[in-house]
């Protein structure tokens, strides 16, 4: 019998790590302590001066439809922060205010990805990023890359791996799941690789400020007409607030906009209102503590998995992942990341979610839980190794 339902949606794959949180849910309320090492959400509650400024902006009746690209004092902070963080000049006009990252993704693909078309994207990537492509009669062309790339899309990659229907190349720096950073000269490589084949460079720059011991560098300092997406969910800890925005060329406003009022009117008011409070000195003050706590996470979880024998060929610089190679202990990922929550009670994410380049031997650590359950979970981990039967 066919389907009832779209090509399209049929297309879309879930995330396979919601069926393990699934049974990890299931086993937290039948009483066991399980250690969630899989979701890639920060934490720590959104900062009090956010939440005081929605409460405040709530209490103002903050609560009607803002214009489609978002408050016009909420563009001019954000371009206010790429001068003070980066040092670049951003015109607010260039800026839109979207329903998440998500939202901005959903722009920039609706624009610039025609029926037929593909965008070149690493594996292991973020997946929803193809989706969205999917989604728009587009596609994704996956580019296989490994530890010797900084599993990073590289300007000789685009240039070969280019052909009639690419449309452009999206990279993320810091990136998902792997936390590896772009550096500048690599960035205007890319670049330059796109704009040599007519085509766009969309660049992920959402875990931006999470970073450990270098600072990551936006492509805006090299390439001015990049198509940038950034979010509140990350290092501004604003996840279910739900904003984000995309910075792109002025010529392409009028449509995004366009795009915009039809897709979703306008971002939530609330939060919109709410994210004012980012940018005030005593909450980025919070949001270096948090980052430092990350950095601290990542200083301890990195040498404890190597030690157990787990394979992280590239120190990440960025975000809160480790993407570790399981292939010493043998096995599928997947029936990896099953038998560590039945036996172990701790719950990571396997590497079929990200892609399909040696998938079935790679898992995925957030490490978005405290030293002390992190210390538990490196614990159980040792003992369920020695019971692992790959």
């Amino acid at each position: 019998m066919a389907s009832p339902y779209s090509a399209r949606s049929r297309a879309i794959e879930p995330f396979h790590v919601m069926a393990l949180l699934a049974r990890a849910n299931e086993l937290q309320a039948a009483g066991h302590d399980v250690i969630h090492l899989e979701i890639g959400e920060p934490d720590f509650t959104t900062a009090a001066p956010i939440v005081s400024a929605g409460q405040a902006a709530l209490a103002a009746g903050h609560t009607r439809y803002t214009a489609a690209r978002g408050l016009p004092a909420l563009r001019e902070a954000i371009a206010g922060f790429y001068a003070s963080r980066y040092g670049v000049a951003l015109d607010p006009q260039r800026i839109l205010v979207t329903p998440g990252g998500s939202g901005a993704l959903l722009l920039a693909s609706s624009l610039l990805v025609d029926v037929g078309q593909h965008w070149l994207l690493a594996d292991p990537g973020y997946p929803c990023n193809r989706h969205f492509l999917r989604l728009v009669e587009g596609g994704a062309k996956l580019v296989p890359v490994g530890p010797a790339e900084r599993y990073q899309l590289t300007a000789e990659a685009v240039a070969q791996q280019w052909d009639a229907s690419t449309a452009g190349a999206l990279v993320a720096s810091p990136a998902n799941p792997t936390g590896t950073l772009l550096s500048l000269a690599e960035l205007e490589g890319l670049s330059q690789a796109c704009k040599g084949k007519g085509g766009h460079l969309v660049v992920d720059e959402i875990y931006h400020g999470l970073t450990y011991g270098v600072d990551a560098d936006t492509v805006l300092k090299v390439d001015d007409g990049a198509f940038v997406l950034n979010s509140f969910s990350k290092y501004f800890g604003m996840t279910g607030w739900r904003l984000g925005w995309l910075v792109a060329p002025p010529e392409a406003v009028p449509e995004l906009e366009k795009l915009a009022q039809n897709l979703y009117i306008s971002a939530s008011s609330v939060a919109q209102h709410a994210a004012l409070a980012c940018f005030e000195p005593a909450t980025l003050a919070i949001f270096e503590e948090r980052r430092h706590a990350f950095e601290q996470r990542r200083n301890f979880l990195l040498p404890a998995l190597r030690e157990l024998g787990f394979g992280i060929a590239v120190e990440p610089e960025g975000a809160f992942y480790l993407y570790a190679d399981i292939s010493a202990f043998g096995g599928d990922a997947f029936a990896f990341c099953q038998y560590f929550l039945e036996q172990q009670h701790v719950a990571f994410t396997p590497g079929l979610d990200f892609g399909s380049h040696l998938a079935s031997q790679h898992v995925r650590f957030a490490y978005t839980q405290s030293l002390p359950r992190l210390e538990q979970a490196v614990e159980r981990i040792a003992k369920g190794l020695q019971g692992w039967q790959g």
